[in-house]
């Protein structure tokens, strides 16, 4: 069944997410920290039998100049410079196999698939560990270090976003002028992210977006992962202003209000882990071009390879020549 509002007044929806006053100094001057904290970027062949992609095992300096793994598959025999698709991972997985994933690559494009420190092995296996602060946290990520926004876990993560773009630009295979950012779920959020913090960027899709409209999320859905912050407030119950104060720092409705690349979204209207009205939230906000596909009887999968075709649809035309 429809999981939230109907779809007219899902139409009419607007968040009243607000962006911290400090909000763009607060990104500006963490990524200026992880530039220039420096490191290198290593690209090694991996032999996997593939006849038609190459895949390389990389390394990229994120947050803090931690090192991140990632896979980058080429289409293999292709002439470059090539346009690029950098991919972030839903909740739980990190960068998978080397062998999966292989649509990117086989389309023609350079496709770097980022992997999620701290996460992986929920779904997707991931190489990449989190040295973030402990603190009191509810199983996952989501309320990792949340009682400050400094210490906050999705502070790490989207630098590590960013800095994956700043990775992929620099790639002799890669046109720099020609690189898009996607993701599905905590992807598609994450995707959100980069789309504000790198104006550079050519193109967004993010479909079923998690991470969007903290104040309404935490409210009208009882499933994972969003329960985590209701559970820790359940816990935590004076922490609550300083709960939802951290979360407007990483909020895709903030960072949707200062994004001008066009981008593609997708929302499911059975959806029972990303609220829809969430993903109307966030593509209302949005300031550049913008489109949607809206799936009234899928659930949290979307639209799947129906949201994959039209996703390369979108790519193709905004990252030819």
């Amino acid at each position: 069944m429809h999981t939230d509002l109907s779809e007219e007044a899902l139409r009419a929806y607007r968040s009243a997410q607000q962006a911290p006053a400090d909000f763009d100094a607060f990104w500006q001057l963490t990524l200026q920290e992880a530039r220039a904290a420096g490191g290198t970027v290593t690209v090694e062949p991996v032999d996997t039998g593939l006849a038609t992609v190459d895949v390389h095992d990389v390394t990229f300096p994120g947050y803090g100049g931690e090192p991140i793994r990632a896979w980058l598959r080429l289409p293999r025999g292709a002439r470059g410079p090539l346009p690029a698709v950098v991919q972030y991972v839903g909740y739980g997985g990190g960068r998978g196999h080397a062998l999966e994933n292989l649509l990117w690559a086989s389309a023609g494009f350079a496709h770097l698939q980022m992997d999620t420190r701290g996460q992986g092995s929920g779904w997707s296996r991931g190489d990449t560990p989190d040295s973030g602060p402990a603190g009191p946290q509810v199983p996952g990520v989501l309320t990792r270090g949340i009682g400050a926004p400094h210490d906050y876990y999705y502070r790490r993560l989207f630098t590590d976003a960013v800095r994956a773009v700043d990775a992929v630009r620099g790639l002799p295979q890669v046109d720099p002028a020609r690189v898009a950012v996607l993701g599905q779920s905590q992807g598609g959020g994450i995707a959100l992210a980069a789309a504000a913090l790198v104006p550079e960027l050519t193109a967004a899709v993010a479909h079923v977006p998690f991470l969007c409209d903290f104040p309404r999320a935490v409210v009208v859905t009882d499933a994972h992962p969003f329960r985590e912050i209701a559970d820790y407030l359940a816990a935590h119950r004076r922490s609550e202003q300083t709960v939802h104060r951290t979360l407007a720092y990483i909020d895709g409705v903030n960072f949707a209000r200062r994004a001008r690349i066009p981008a593609r979204f997708s929302v499911a209207l059975m959806d029972a882990v990303v609220p829809p009205s969430t993903v109307y939230a966030a593509y209302h906000a949005y300031a550049g071009p913008k489109e949607l596909d809206v799936w009234r009887y899928s659930g949290h999968e979307a639209g799947g390879p129906d949201d994959d075709e039209a996703a390369l649809r979108f790519l193709r035309e905004r990252l030819r020549p």
